[in-house]
């Protein structure tokens, strides 16, 4: 049987690690709560940016751009948007396998080359990467300390110049899209260069009849920038508030489990002093028995 100190010791520690999950759980329910407010407010003008710009694009040549040209990606970069802590599920997780799994089936010849570079926005990501020898590009962790459009648009605007000077030939990002507190789904996109609408799309959106001034081609150089920026600032944004979603939803299963536990050891505790209780009295019975024999 087990013995009562290690039980009793055993179940304070549960108890504790209970009473820390649920006021973290509470922390994450807080801190949800703005990060949701932020990419609710930030999605539809992201949204219509992007349609704005699938309109004006369609008939542009790649040239129009420098953002828009279609090179063979012999250099890759991977955004991959992570947190800077643990104790959030999967959430880490799931998004360095997504970017694994992508460079492993789109390209793999590039990572034999050693033409692989990664911008891990997040320490999770940036410790996983760094460990592993990739070419890990900048430290942006801080990120979250202070997070806002401009403070993001700095990231952006470092891998717009990359794609530029030709230092990469395509961007991918990989991020968690919120969807509500328990639901998260990993997205991976095209950064750079910019994607036109499909013939399907560029259909639907050409119903759209702009007054243009001065001109679309000088609208669309102008728009293209902000809407990249907007694009990784709605990334973040995302992947933010699914942080904090993830993080309440592994909380609060901990919290679950440490009840559940606490309730074995509970009854593991009973059985343990029943048992205690037992054996003294057996003696007791036996001693007075032995007395009176004697």
């Amino acid at each position: 049987m087990a013995n009562l100190k290690e039980v009793r010791n055993r179940i304070t520690s549960v108890s504790s690690t209970q009473q820390i999950t649920k006021a973290m759980k509470m922390v994450s329910a807080a801190k949800l709560k703005r990060a949701t407010n932020a990419i609710v407010q930030m999605r539809p003008y992201a949204d219509k940016l992007n349609e704005i710009l699938a309109n004006l694009s369609a008939t542009l040549e790649d040239a129009a751009s420098p953002y828009m040209q279609v090179r063979e990606p012999v250099r890759v970069l991977i955004v991959t948007v992570t947190s800077n802590r643990g104790l959030a599920g999967a959430f880490n997780a799931n998004v360095i396998k997504a970017a694994n799994n992508l460079v492993a089936e789109k390209y793999a010849g590039q990572l034999r080359a050693n033409n692989v570079f990664v911008v891990a926005i997040g320490k999770k990501a940036q410790e996983y990467y760094e460990r592993r020898k990739y070419k890990v590009i900048g430290n942006n962790n801080e990120l979250f300390s202070e997070l806002n459009f401009e403070n993001a648009s700095v990231i952006t605007e470092a891998i717009m110049q990359g794609f530029r000077n030709g230092d990469y030939d395509r961007v991918e990002l990989v991020y968690n899209h919120f969807r509500n507190a328990a639901v998260q789904y990993i997205v991976t996109e095209q950064l750079l260069p910019v994607a036109k609408p499909d013939k399907k799309e560029a259909v639907k959106t050409a119903q759209v009849d702009y007054i243009l001034e001065p001109s679309q081609k000088e609208i669309v150089t102008e728009l293209i920038p902000k809407n990249i920026k907007v694009q990784l600032y709605k990334a973040v944004l995302d992947s933010h508030a699914s942080e904090h979603g993830a993080r309440m939803t592994a909380m609060d299963k901990a919290t679950e489990n440490a009840g559940d536990l606490l309730k074995a050891l509970k009854l593991s505790y009973n059985q343990a002093r029943q048992a205690a209780i037992t054996t003294e009295l057996t003696e007791i019975v036996s001693g007075a028995a032995a007395l009176s024999n004697g």
